[in-house]
């Protein structure tokens, strides 16, 4: 399937979104999330449970450019906890760390185990962020400085060597046995969601001829944020470097919210300018985080799919 055969306007365009797991696919539909993960012994398992989010309490977090921060950050915790769910079923075939042990023994409540494990995760996986596609950035891009007098030049260095680095990370772990399987799971989501907003039958047979890109995939989002950071930071030129790193951490909220509502124009539209801002982060997905799924890890995101679906077809349609 071609890039260019994805850009286009489903019948029924879904809020749904998913994630892909350790053998399993997490779903959000408009009031509860589901986990299916197939299991050791091949059946499927699934978790159903209400969204309780604050996006679904408070209406102004719902705004727009306020809703892509919120939701992004809302995407890590439900993200991190369905991943960490998802390792449970396969915990016998890897040694447990003795941060997890240590946790485990000193919180016999099971639940504020997982909590502080969850809470940890993601601190770290932030610190990650920082360093990696922060701090190294800005630093190489210093060494410029002495030939480079602009700072829009400057910036843009800066934006290009992030994006090299982050596909040189996805690329790599791309190539590995495990994260395979799980851009396979990724391609059961996306065609998944394609047949759902095709209004078919969600069968094997039917989400099979489905493309494993899709236009509103967090793949793109990630992307489309790290373009839009070289626009948005262009305007404050090249400070010290610690000016430069409050910059980037006080303006990541404004950079999420900007790119989520582009990100959101481009999946409902099939103009030429859709197709070429989507064309990127489409490109990734076909480049490094999708593969193309067999038929028992379709059935897994047809069971997460199904466990989201509500009666009226309504409440899940975008706004």
């Amino acid at each position: 399937m071609k890039i260019k055969d994805v850009n286009r306007v489903p019948k029924h365009m879904t809020t749904i979104g998913g994630q892909a797991l350790i053998e399993g696919v997490m779903m959000k539909g408009p009031k509860d999330i589901a986990i299916a993960v197939r299991k050791p012994n091949k059946e499927i398992e699934v978790k159903k449970e209400a969204l309780d989010t604050p996006s679904t309490k408070h209406k102004f977090l719902r705004l727009p450019f306020i809703r892509g921060v919120v939701g992004l950050v809302e995407a890590m915790v439900i993200g991190t906890k369905s991943l960490m769910y998802s390792a449970e079923f396969i915990e016998e075939e890897y040694e447990k760390s003795k941060f997890e042990e240590y946790v485990e023994n000193k919180y016999k409540d099971k639940k504020k185990a997982e909590n502080l494990e969850m809470f940890f995760t993601l601190l770290l996986s932030l610190l990650v962020v920082v360093v990696v596609f922060m701090m190294i950035p800005t630093f190489l891009t210093n060494l410029f400085k002495k030939v480079v007098d602009s700072p829009i030049l400057l910036n843009l260095i800066e934006g290009l060597i992030r994006i090299i680095i982050f596909l040189i990370y996805v690329t790599a772990i791309s190539k590995m046995e495990d994260v395979a399987r799980v851009f396979e799971y990724h391609g059961a989501e996306h065609k998944t969601i394609h047949c759902y907003e095709a209004e078919e039958e969600l069968t094997v047979e039917n989400v099979k001829k489905y493309p494993i890109l899709h236009p509103r995939c967090g793949t793109s989002f990630l992307f489309m944020v790290m373009i839009v950071s070289i626009l948005v930071l262009s305007f404050f030129g090249w400070p010290s470097p610690l000016k430069r790193f409050l910059v980037r951490i006080l303006m990541l909220p404004v950079i999420a919210g900007i790119s989520y509502e582009i990100n959101r124009l481009i999946g409902r539209s099939n103009s030429k300018l859709a197709y070429m801002l989507s064309y990127p982060g489409l490109g990734l997905q076909k480049l490094a985080t999708t593969r193309e799924p067999d038929a028992e890890q379709i059935e897994v995101a047809i069971a997460a799919l199904k466990g989201v679906l509500v009666d009226d077809k309504e409440a899940d349609i975008w706004k």
